[in-house]
């Protein structure tokens, strides 16, 4: 299926009169400002589904700008490098103080069960200048370290970056599934500006002590996966997922624990409907999107319908009383298997202190 490519400067015309629906935030107190919902690129070339064409794919991120999204994630590690090139092809008309593009370095690779990880400082200076040169850009907006290396310091890593953030290749720096202990000497050594953080209904654990440390910090949050992966936009429900998908890889989507959390997701259908006048994955990301001004999620997809869906959550409205009762509604306690695979779990933030520096 073929999308009208629009024009550049209509597009632009159009971002400036439909921005209003989508509100522009500070992310983090460093200065960086980007749109309250930013667009995650990861799909759109595999991983949850085959890649689609690069036209369409094109055609996806242009339409997400037209309507008012500004704020792009990527990683060198999807694809892998192929979608950074696919991101910089796609904004390279737009005028690049209206974009904001945030690329990650730091996984280099995932086989036999294990996510291999780098943090190094010449490791760190490689990555980003490869990146800049996939994307086709003079500076990255936003640079996270994608998981973190156990093996190395984070001072270290952070020196790296604070000289990258001097020389102007960078603007922000971000780290992604960082524990406590690690965001507070990260931040020592150069403010952090972004946290990204798997961040959903039923995937609250950040909540208790991650999201009021940030926030002590002024450090934004980016949740990835609000839509649970998909599971309260329906897709892990009403259609098939193919054998080598990584959400065939999800325990909680698994066999019984499938079984089992299905109703999770009929009892948010019930109350989006009869309630809220909206979709599932409209109230899901309505939730979220309502838990705070420092809090910007990234869904992706690689449908116009759902990207448009998506946008529509800011019309959904919820007081106090509403955000309880939809958390009631996705009981975490009730909720069967692990948020993620084995392997990422192992180098989430739980499991991510780095030695002292020496």
């Amino acid at each position: 299926m073929q999308f009208k490519d629009y024009n550049h400067h209509s597009e632009i015309k159009m971002a400036e009169k439909q921005t209003q629906l989508i509100p522009r935030v500070k992310l983090g107190t460093q200065g960086l400002e980007v749109s309250k919902l930013g667009y995650g690129c990861m799909g759109l070339t595999g991983v949850y589904n085959d890649a689609v064409p690069e036209d369409v794919a094109i055609s996806l991120i242009k339409h997400a700008f037209s309507k008012g999204i500004t704020f792009f994630d990527t990683s060198d590690f999807y694809g892998p490098h192929t979608n950074e090139v696919l991101v910089g092809k796609a904004l390279k008309d737009y005028p690049r103080d209206q974009i904001q593009i945030a690329t990650k370095f730091g996984i280099i690779k995932w086989e036999d069960s294990k996510v291999v990880v780098n943090g190094s400082p010449e490791y760190v200076r490689s990555c980003c200048e490869a990146s800049l040169q996939r994307l086709g850009v003079e500076y990255i907006d936003l640079y996270y370290q994608h998981r973190v290396d156990t093996t190395v310091p984070i001072e270290d890593t952070m020196g790296e970056l604070k000289k990258l953030v001097e020389e102007g290749k960078i603007k922000y720096i971000g780290l992604s599934e960082a524990s406590t202990e690690t965001i507070k000497r990260a931040h020592a050594v150069h403010p952090i500006t972004a946290l990204q953080m798997e961040w959903s209904l039923w995937t609250r654990e950040i909540e208790p002590d991650i999201v009021p440390l940030c926030r002590e910090l002024g450090i934004g949050l980016v949740p990835y996966s609000p839509l649970g992966r998909g599971f309260f936009g329906g897709k892990a429900i009403t259609e098939s997922v193919p054998s080598y998908s990584f959400l065939a890889m999800q325990p909680r989507l698994q066999g019984e624990n499938f079984d089992k959390n299905k109703i999770f997701y009929s009892r948010m259908e019930k109350l989006a409907e009869e309630k809220h006048g909206c979709t599932s994955s409209q109230l899901a990301l309505a939730w979220i999107l309502h838990q705070g001004d420092d809090v910007v999620p990234i869904p992706g997809t690689t449908k116009i319908k759902n990207l448009e869906s998506n946008i529509g959550s800011f019309k959904v409205k919820l007081s106090e009383d509403d955000l309880k009762e939809i958390e009631e509604t996705v009981p975490i306690s009730e909720v069967v298997g692990s948020r993620t695979t084995d392997a990422f779990v192992q180098c989430s933030w739980r499991f991510a202190n780095t030695p002292p520096k020496a």
